[in-house]
C-alpha cells in the first residue's frame, strides 16, 4: 500500500536558504512538497527556512553545495533520492550576476564563473534529474523549473551582459530539454524575474539597484520574492500538466 508520505512530491531547490529560493521553498512546503534545499553559506538562515517548512508539514533536508563544484553538483539528485526515495521536481534557482558595471570593466575569469554556476551547474542537475525521472529509463516523470531573468531578452547593457548571456543560454536549454524529454514525461519550463528585491544586487556591488530601477518599470516598483514563487509553484503543480517549454516573465510589465 502506498503511504501518504509516498504520495507527496519531492522537490530540490538550489539556493533555498534565502531570497527567491526561500520564498519558493516556503510556498512549495505550503503546497505539500517535501524538499531538499541546497545552501552555500549562512547555515543559520537555511535552518530557519527548513524549520518554517517543517512547521507547514514538509519533510526537509539541507545540503551544503557550491555550484561551482560540478562534481559535487552531479551528486545532488542521487543524494536526494537516497534521502527521500525519489525526486519529482527540480528548481534551478541559485545563481550569480557578477559585478554590475560596463562590459569592458569585467573579466573573462568572472564571466567563466558566471557561466559555470548559471549554466553548467543547472545543466548537470537537469541531466541527473531527467535520468531519474524519464519514463523510458524507469522513472515516473517529473517537472523542472529553471529560474532565468528578464535580462536574457534585453541583454543588460552597462550592467551585466555576461549574466544576461548566461540566462539566455539557460532559456534555450529549457526549450531543447522540453522538446527532447516531453515524450518521456518530463516537463521543463522557465520563470524569468525582472528586478526583484533580493540580496543578489548587494553581492553585485549595487544594493539599492531594485529601487533605482523602479522608475523604468511600468508598475513602478521591484518585484518581491513571493511573487516569483507563485509561478514556480504553478509550474510544478498538476494545473500545469500540459505546460512545457514555457517562459513566464514576471517583471512588472517591463
Amino acid at each position: 500500500m502506498t503511504s501518504h508520505v509516498d504520495d507527496r512530491p519531492v522537490t530540490i531547490v538550489t539556493g533555498g536558504g534565502r531570497g527567491i529560493g526561500r520564498a519558493i521553498a516556503e510556498r512549495l512546503a505550503a503546497d505539500g512538497h517535501d524538499l531538499l534545499l541546497t545552501w552555500r553559506e549562512r547555515l543559520d538562515e537555511a535552518e530557519a527556512v527548513a524549520e518554517h517548512c517543517r512547521a507547514a508539514g514538509a519533510r526537509v533536508e539541507l545540503l551544503q553545495l557550491d555550484l561551482a563544484d560540478l562534481d559535487r553538483v552531479a551528486d545532488v539528485v542521487p543524494e536526494a533520492v537516497r534521502r527521500f526515495g525519489r525526486v519529482t521536481g527540480l528548481v534551478n534557482n541559485a545563481g550569480i550576476t557578477g559585478r554590475i558595471g560596463p562590459f569592458l570593466e569585467g573579466s573573462i575569469e568572472e564571466s567563466e564563473l558566471v557561466f559555470r554556476i548559471n549554466v553548467l551547474a543547472p545543466m548537470a542537475l537537469c541531466r541527473a534529474a531527467i535520468a531519474h525521472m524519464a519514463t523510458d529509463l524507469g522513472g515516473a516523470g517529473g517537472s523542472i523549473v529553471n529560474i532565468s531573468s528578464g535580462a536574457a531578452t534585453h541583454g543588460a547593457p552597462n550592467t551585466y551582459i555576461p549574466y544576461a548571456a548566461s540566462k539566455a543560454a539557460l532559456n534555450i536549454m529549457t526549450t531543447g530539454l522540453a522538446k527532447e524529454f516531453g515524450p518521456v514525461g518530463v516537463r521543463v519550463n522557465t520563470v524569468s524575474p525582472g528586478t526583484t528585491r533580493t540580496e543578489i544586487h548587494a553581492a553585485a556591488g549595487r544594493p539599492n539597484a531594485p529601487d533605482e530601477r523602479a522608475g523604468n518599470i511600468p508598475m513602478r516598483r521591484p518585484g518581491e520574492p513571493h511573487e516569483i514563487a507563485g509561478a514556480v509553484a504553478y509550474l510544478l503543480s498538476d494545473d500545469a500538466s500540459y505546460t512545457s517549454g514555457a517562459d513566464i516573465l514576471i517583471a512588472g510589465g517591463k
